[in-house]
């Protein structure tokens, strides 16, 4: 059985998003907002209600319990002003919470404290959605991955010279002292 994290996260999401579509319901204004500070326009896709759900829901099965803050760092991005430097603003807020909401409604997600950690994690539910999904689709075998690791250590390490030592530094022609001019005395005025 494959498991979430031997998947393509990609194609995961993808086919947890069209499960979620039967599941969950994008709200009207969906179509037309924004899903950060730091976009110029809405999504172009049109079920990115239900992408952005399936990200949510698989980031919550892998760094479980997680709050809207967290998302929204996770969601943010870097924002273009300009001939100014770029800086890094948070994602939507409201559009996590909602979905989140959604995923709790749907009884995939709940709110728990582990510890001092708290907020959601995934139900039995959630995580079972996840695992049928991860199951069609195929992971990587892991011969391929060890002939990967094989050939990169075959590679041997380029041999480091030591530093020239300060005596044996040849002068350039920049670093040679400058000629002195001779002296010219002032005429001294009577």
């Amino acid at each position: 059985m494959t498991d979430i994290f031997d998947v393509n996260p990609n194609m995961l999401i993808e086919k947890v998003a069209n499960e979620l579509k039967a599941m969950l319901k994008a709200p009207e204004w969906a179509s037309f907002v924004k899903t950060g500070v730091h976009k110029e326009r809405p999504p172009v896709n049109e079920d990115w209600w239900y992408v952005r759900s399936a990200a949510i829901l698989r980031s919550i099965a892998i760094m479980g319990p997680i709050g809207t803050s967290k998302l929204r760092t996770k969601y943010g991005g870097k924002q273009n002003r300009g001939h100014k430097t770029e800086h890094f603003y948070k994602g939507s807020g409201s559009i996590i919470r909602k979905i989140l909401q959604q995923l709790e409604e749907a009884g995939l997600v709940k709110q728990a404290s582990i510890g001092v950690h708290k907020g959601r994690i995934v139900t039995p539910k959630g995580q079972s959605l996840l695992d049928k999904s991860a199951d069609g689709i195929p992971a990587a075998p892991p011969k391929v991955w060890k002939e990967r690791v094989e050939k990169a250590v075959e590679y041997p390490r380029p041999e480091i010279k030591p530093k020239a030592k300060p005596a044996e530094q040849k002068e350039h022609k920049d670093h040679q002292k400058p000629k002195q001019q001779p002296k010219v005395e002032n005429e001294q005025r009577a």
